[in-house]
């Protein structure tokens, strides 16, 4: 018998977890990044798919290795961005995703942290070897260190699980 008690997940949320869109590799990707780590917990891999001409997102997919809510989050994200610009896709914040999601429990905001944060990384990687539009801060956003601290986070209790398995 689990002492573990299920997470309050609205019907959106289980519904994208069962059926997500734009679940997969995007081999032909013009920009991609990851968020979180697959050996610590919750990951995201994100592919977009830009117009050179317009900078519009055109296509996105992902790949997730985590909960219901790492997964949902992925999938609205994808849905949230396509025909925007990359600009457009840039001011996404964590909140919206979870507001599209209709709430998340607070123990699984990091999933939509972890979503932006590898958006922003894809967008940012993007520009790399072209100019850098104005609207593209040259420092880490809040949101982007955000998520480099859930990262962290993942990796710290991830390591504290392995010596409490260890002493076992």
């Amino acid at each position: 018998m689990s002492s573990r008690i299920p997470l309050p997940y609205n019907p959106k949320v289980l519904e994208l977890f069962k059926n997500p869109k734009n679940l997969g590799k995007m081999e032909d990707a013009d920009a991609s990044a990851v968020a979180g780590s697959i050996a610590c917990g919750d990951m995201i891999a994100i592919y977009l798919k830009i117009d050179k001409n317009t900078q519009k997102i055109i296509k996105a997919s992902f790949e997730s290795y985590g909960c219901a809510a790492n997964i949902a989050a992925s999938s609205i994200m994808t849905e949230i961005i396509k025909d925007k610009t990359l600009e457009e896709a840039w001011q996404i914040s964590w909140k919206r995703i979870s507001d599209e999601l209709g709430g998340l429990p607070a123990v699984k905001y990091h999933c939509g942290i972890l979503a932006v944060g590898a958006l922003r990384r894809a967008i940012r990687a993007y520009f790399k070897d072209k100019p850098k539009p104005k609207w593209l801060p040259e420092e880490l956003t809040q949101d982007e260190k955000h998520a480099l601290e859930e990262e962290k986070l993942i990796e710290i209790l991830s390591r504290k699980i392995e010596r409490i398995k260890e002493n076992y």
